[in-house]
C-alpha cells in the first residue's frame, strides 16, 4: 500500500536522537480513547425505537474499566513533552512566539474547521429533512465530543511558553503550585458548594498534568524504582479519593449526573495521570527498543500522520454508520448492551468502524500535515490570541450543547460563529492572512 510505503521511509528518516516512545503513546492513547467511546456509547432498537445510552450508566461494576480507557492525561503529558521539544526547536532556530503558536494552531484547528462545517451542513440537512430538533441536538453534541480536548488544549498550548520557563525556573515547584490550584478547587467546589468555581479546573488540572510531559523531557523522574513508585503514589492518592472522598469511581461518566471526575475536572485526573504515566513510563527502555524496529515505527508514525483526523472523525462515523443500520430497519441494533451476545458483537462492531474511519482519515488528514506558505504574514501573538480564545469558547459551547440545544436560542450559530470569526482573526483562514 502506498501510504505504507510513505510512512515507512518517513520512518527510515528518523533522527537516531528523537524519544519514539513519545509518538507511540501519543498514537496508542487515542486509539484506546476512539476504542472506548465506540465500547461505551450504545445504540438499542426496541420496537423500532432507537435507544441511545451509555454503557457505564447502571453498571457500576464496570466503571474500573475507566482507570484504564481514560487516557487523555497520557495525551496532556505527551503533548507537554512535544511543546517542550518544539519551544526548544523554536529558540534554537530563532523562531518567535508569534511562529511557534502558529504553526502549532495551524495543526490543531485546520481539522477542526472541516469537522465543525461538515456538522453545520449536516444539521441544516436534517432539519430539511425535518429531523426534531431534538435529534439534531443529540447527534450533534455526540459527534462533537471530541472537540472539547482541543477548546482546553489550544489554552494549554498558549500558555505553554510560560510555563516551560515557569518548570524551567522552580521545577517540581510549578507543578505543585498547579496540583494544588486543583486541590483547592476542588476543595471550595465540595465543601463550600462553589461549583462555579470548578471550571477553572480544566487550567488547573490540566496544566498540571500538561507539566509532566516538562519533567519526562527533562529527565527528572529517575529510574524504574522511582517511577514505579510514582505510579504507586498516583494510584494510593486515586484510591483514596474515589473510597473515602466524595468523588465517583469512573473516570468517565458518573451515576450521579450531578458529579462527574471530569465535568468540570478534578483532582482525580491528575492522580489517575501519575498512576499511567508512572506505570508507562516504566516500561521506555525496552519499549524505546523494541521501537528501533522499523515495521512497529512505521506503524507509530503512519498513525500520528493522521491522528487529529482520526480523533476528530470516529464518533461521527459512528452516529452515520448506526443511523444507516436503524433506517435500514435497526440491523445489528437489537441486541440488549452489556448482554453476553452484545460483548461478543464488539470486535465486529470495532472492527468495521475501523474500516469506515480509515477512508475518512486518509481524505482528511492532509489538512493537519499541511504548513503555511513559507511567505505567509504571521499575525501578531495578541491577535492570533484573542482569535484563539474565540475559537476555544465556540468550540467548548458546540461540544456541550451541539446544533440546536443550549440556553437560549440560536447558540449554536453564536458559537459557530465565533470558531469562524476566531479562525479568521487568528490567520488561520487563507483570505485573512
Amino acid at each position: 500500500m502506498q501510504i505504507w510505503s510513505q510512512a515507512s521511509q518517513m520512518a527510515a528518516q528518523t533522527p537516531e536522537e528523537r524519544n519514539r516512545y513519545v509518538d507511540f503513546l501519543r498514537s496508542v492513547s487515542i486509539l484506546v480513547v476512539i476504542i472506548g467511546h465506540w465500547m461505551i456509547a450504545t445504540a438499542y432498537v426496541v420496537n423500532g425505537e432507537i435507544e441511545a445510552g451509555h454503557l457505564l450508566a447502571g453498571r457500576p461494576q464496570l466503571h474500573w474499566l475507566t482507570w484504564l480507557f481514560q487516557v487523555m492525561p497520557i495525551f496532556f503529558i505527551v503533548g507537554g513533552y512535544s511543546n517542550a521539544v518544539s519551544l526548544e526547536s523554536a529558540k534554537r532556530k530563532g523562531v518567535g512566539y508569534a511562529g511557534w503558536l502558529s504553526a502549532r494552531l495551524n495543526r490543531l484547528v485546520a481539522p477542526l474547521l472541516v469537522l465543525l462545517i461538515a456538522w453545520a451542513v449536516i444539521a441544516v440537512a436534517m432539519m430539511f429533512f425535518g429531523a426534531r430538533p431534538q435529534v439534531i441536538q443529540y447527534v450533534s453534541q455526540a459527534a462533537l465530543i471530541p472537540t472539547w480536548f482541543l477548546a482546553i488544549y489550544i489554552v494549554v498550548v498558549i500558555l505553554a511558553p510560560v510555563a516551560y520557563r515557569f518548570w524551567q525556573r522552580f521545577g517540581f515547584t510549578s507543578f505543585l503550585v498547579f496540583a494544588a490550584g486543583a486541590a483547592l478547587t476542588d476543595v471550595a467546589f465540595f465543601a463550600a458548594e462553589m461549583r462555579w468555581l470548578g471550571w477553572t479546573n480544566y487550567l488547573w488540572v490540566w496544566l498540571a498534568v500538561h507539566h509532566l510531559g516538562f519533567a519526562w523531557r527533562d529527565d527528572r523522574l529517575g529510574r524504574v524504582t522511582k517511577r514505579l513508585l510514582f505510579s504507586a503514589a498516583g494510584f494510593a492518592a486515586l484510591w483514596l479519593l474515589t473510597s473515602k472522598g466524595p468523588y465517583p469511581l469512573a473516570m468517565v461518566g458518573s451515576p450521579d449526573p450531578g458529579l462527574s471526575n471530569t465535568l468540570p475536572p478534578k483532582v482525580t485526573l491528575l492522580a489517575l495521570g501519575i498512576f499511567q504515566f508512572g506505570l508507562l513510563l516504566a516500561l521506555e527502555e525496552p519499549m524505546r527498543r523494541a521501537l528501533k524496529g522499523l515495521r512497529l515505527w512505521t506503524a507509530t508514525v503512519l498513525i500520528n500522520s493522521m491522528i487529529m483526523t482520526v480523533y476528530l472523525w470516529h464518533i461521527t462515523v459512528m452516529v452515520i454508520f448506526a443511523a444507516i443500520l436503524y433506517v435500514s430497519g435497526g440491523l445489528g441494533l437489537g441486541i440488549e448492551p452489556g448482554t453476553s451476545d452484545w460483548w461478543w458483537s464488539r470486535p465486529v462492531w470495532i472492527s468495521i468502524l475501523f474500516v469506515l474511519l480509515l477512508p475518512v482519515a486518509l481524505l482528511l488528514s492532509p489538512l493537519e500535515r499541511r504548513v503555511r506558505p513559507a511567505d505567509a504574514k504571521i499575525p501578531a501573538p495578541a491577535r492570533q490570541i484573542s482569535g484563539a480564545m474565540m475559537i476555544c469558547l465556540g468550540v467548548a459551547l458546540l461540544a456541550l450543547y451541539g446544533f440546536g440545544g443550549g440556553p437560549f436560542p440560536r447558540l449554536d450559530l453564536v458559537s459557530f460563529s465565533l470558531v469562524i470569526v476566531g479562525s479568521g482573526i487568528s490567520g488561520l483562514l487563507p483570505k485573512f492572512r
